[in-house]
């Protein structure tokens, strides 16, 4: 745990924390596309990967136990609900990051789709299919 503030989330999963798959920008063209749903509240996604997603927040979600959500985009119908857990707070910047417990039915390869689509539609060069889906699969660039 950092010495910068306190937190309800252990410090040897913080640490665990690290991802080590690309994370990408919840965001298109510079607006919010990807949010979540924790009980009635829908949060703005800081950034999102296949293994989590981070959020602006004060305290850890559900006070780092497990909560569901539901994550949606941006005017799309689409959804996928699953379970989550903070795994990381850094009161100092006022984010929580959150890890995938679980994600219900076909939620995995939906949330790979959408990943695809960002990079697809955020890219400043051509980019295809395979070559985002080894972006999204692959480990974190930063």
């Amino acid at each position: 745990m950092s010495d910068r503030g306190a937190s309800a989330v252990p410090q040897a999963v913080e640490a665990a924390e690290r991802r080590r798959i690309q994370r990408f920008l919840a965001q298109r063209r510079g607006q919010p596309w990807f949010w979540v749903m924790i009980g009635d509240e829908r949060i703005e996604l800081r950034d999102i990967s296949v293994d989590g997603f981070a959020i602006a927040a004060e305290t850890p979600p559900a006070g780092g136990e497990p909560f569901d959500f539901v994550l949606q985009r941006e005017g799309v119908p689409d959804h996928i609900r699953g379970r989550a857990q903070a795994v990381n707070f850094i009161a100092a910047s006022g984010q929580a990051g959150c890890r995938f417990r679980a994600l219900e039915g076909d939620g995995a390869e939906r949330l790979r789709d959408w990943l695809i689509a960002l990079v697809i539609m955020n890219a400043s060069v051509r980019i295809s299919e395979k070559d985002a889906a080894a972006i999204v699969e692959g480990p974190s660039l930063i």
